[in-house]
């Protein structure tokens, strides 16, 4: 028997195992894959999740492997409408982080394995969960021979595809959206350097945020017509809304997208919790998933010791409080992901016009740019 299983040892997972694992919590970590994941779709770090990760010491390490991006830029037919500033959001970590999810990953596993160097166990897939009331039996395989695990609490945070939220059978608010998107990492050359900026072009926003090791990633809304999902249709794609020249060969990272939301009518369920995307699929563009995760994972840690003793009264608190707040999250991106659609004539010149105007007011521009770090 054990304190605590969690499912999935994706950034929220990690995270939730090192607060558990600081204040003495039993946890062990079972993860389907045997090794990190390659592809990094997940960049960017808000203020808010770095002072969450600041309570288990990898914040530092974090900022220090990463790109602080400290002011945006929103442009339109080559002039700049606006310029937002970070600097005002948060007085430790006044900037939004970018960097790779992998790097993230890796940081947090070596503090898990630190606090505990047996917690996390890879290679190992969940088949179901039986919960009895007094614990949860995890059935798994791992190396094709059948294994169980007994836990007084299990925490599902294996993501969009989640099996704990299969097994536990939560239900689920589903919408699906017309967007779809393209994005990939290329050598920078720019001249941007740790700027973010958005092109507010006519036929789709085009999203461009540096990364470390001189790349910066670019988002292109696709539109009605197929394109082919390669490095050489996006590369010719932003030079022709942005007027920039990206190097095709320089390409590192290729992903296209669609978008949707998923949200779970329960994220408590007997002695199971979901968090993170397992609880909450929300629209990449924002950037807020990973972080919506982090902070449901911060608002859960001091609840668990109860729960594992039998006492859940804390629950439903935390399951409302954290199902409005990723509603919350799904209205700002459908927000953002509006404020990028194919515009044209006088809808186009409203939208820039806006953007100019909010720009031009400080009261204004400094309630966005907190609204726009989930502040």
């Amino acid at each position: 028997m054990t304190d605590v299983v969690i499912i999935g040892s994706g950034p929220v997972g990690l995270f939730m195992a090192a607060l558990l694992l600081q204040e003495g919590v039993d946890v062990t970590v079972l993860e389907q894959r045997t090794g990190p994941e390659p592809h990094s779709r997940a960049i960017g770090i808000h203020p808010p999740a770095l002072e969450a990760l600041a309570r288990i010491g990898v914040a530092e390490e974090l900022v220090r492997r990463g790109v602080p991006i400290r002011h945006g830029l929103a442009i339109s037919g080559g002039a700049t409408l606006a310029e937002m500033s970070f600097a005002g959001v948060s007085q430790r970590f006044p900037f939004v982080l970018s960097l790779p999810q992998g790097s993230t990953e890796a940081v947090l596993a070596q503090r898990v394995l630190g606090l505990d160097p047996a917690a996390l166990r890879r290679g190992v897939r969940v088949m179901g969960l039986h919960d009895d009331g007094h614990g949860v039996t995890v059935e798994a395989c791992l190396g094709g021979r059948a294994v169980s695990v007994r836990a007084r609490l299990v925490i599902g945070a294996d993501g969009v595809r989640s099996v704990a939220r299969a097994a536990f059978g939560a239900p689920l608010r589903c919408r699906n959206y017309p967007d779809r998107y393209l994005m990939g990492d290329f050598a920078d050359g720019t001249g941007f350097g740790p700027a973010a900026v958005l092109f507010l072009a006519p036929g789709g926003i085009v999203e461009s945020f540096p990364l470390p090791g001189m790349l910066r990633r670019w988002v292109v809304r696709l539109g009605s017509a197929g394109a082919t999902p390669d490095a050489v249709w996006l590369a010719r794609e932003i030079r022709r809304r942005t007027d920039i020249p990206v190097d095709a060969g320089s390409n590192s990272m290729l992903s296209g997208f669609g978008v949707r939301s998923r949200l779970v009518r329960r994220m408590v369920i007997g002695r199971g919790i979901l968090i993170g995307d397992a609880a909450h699929e929300i629209s990449p563009i924002g950037g807020q998933g990973m972080n919506l995760g982090w902070l449901d994972a911060l608002a859960l840690a001091p609840l668990v010791p109860a729960a594992v003793a039998g006492s859940g009264s804390g629950l439903p608190a935390f399951e409302r409080n954290r199902r409005r707040r990723a509603a919350r999250a799904v209205r700002q991106a459908e927000i953002n992901m509006a404020l990028g659609r194919p515009l044209r004539g006088g809808l186009l010149a409203a939208r820039d016009g806006a953007v100019a105007a909010v720009a031009a007011f400080p009261a204004a521009n400094r309630l966005v740019a907190r609204r726009f770090t989930m502040q």
